[in-house]
């Protein structure tokens, strides 16, 4: 059975570093939301006058978002329909909560929840300092804004997204990041993504 693995949470949980460390176990298409559509992104900001870097402007918000998360979702349905299995990683907080979305996704691709796995891991960490420490870490631009902002910042952040797809509670696995990413902790999300 195909497998198509969400990995959703705030910036700075570690959900790219965790679906990494699963697609050395498991073979998938490999979609980052912010690789897929950062490139277009930025010049598109850039050529309105605007922060490349703001993701939380009101003209993102309005102008790109949906264009980012569309874009993804389109290159997933053809790698599902082409046989493929799928890792989804960023937020996803509008789509997980729309019920229709997942199978919009799956329907589009020729497939059905009997042909296709869904499982949502969602990546958490226990406290907000931490979550600094890996965003500061991690050096990019696009995360200027969160760190210059941080009380606004983390005022807005939820820590376990809300799942409103029709799949069973046990296809969504909240996800503890906070430590070392141990071989142990690998396995477990590896045995649930294949259980």
């Amino acid at each position: 059975m195909q497998k198509l693995v969400f990995f959703v949470g705030v910036a700075g949980t570690g959900k790219t570093t965790v679906a990494r460390k699963l697609a050395k176990r498991i073979q998938a298409a490999f979609l980052d939301r912010d690789t897929v559509g950062g490139r277009f992104v930025e010049k598109m900001l850039e050529m309105n006058g605007l922060d490349v870097n703001d993701r939380d402007s009101e003209f993102y918000k309005k102008h790109l978002r949906d264009l980012e998360y569309d874009t993804t979702k389109d290159i997933c349905i053809e790698n599902l329909a082409a046989g493929q299995n799928v890792f989804m990683i960023s937020p996803f907080t509008a789509e997980l909560k729309n019920k229709a979305w997942i199978e919009e996704v799956l329907s589009t691709a020729g497939l059905s929840k009997q042909e296709v796995d869904v499982k949502v891991i969602a990546v958490t960490l226990g406290d907000m300092e931490t979550q600094r420490k890996r965003i500061e870490q991690r050096q990019t631009e696009r995360d200027n804004w969160k760190l210059e902002h941080w009380d606004d910042f983390k005022q807005r952040v939820q820590f376990v997204p809300e799942v409103n797809w029709d799949i069973p509670a046990s296809s969504v696995l909240v996800f503890d990041n906070s430590g070392d990413l141990t071989d142990e902790k690998i396995e477990s999300v590896y045995q649930f993504v294949m259980n």
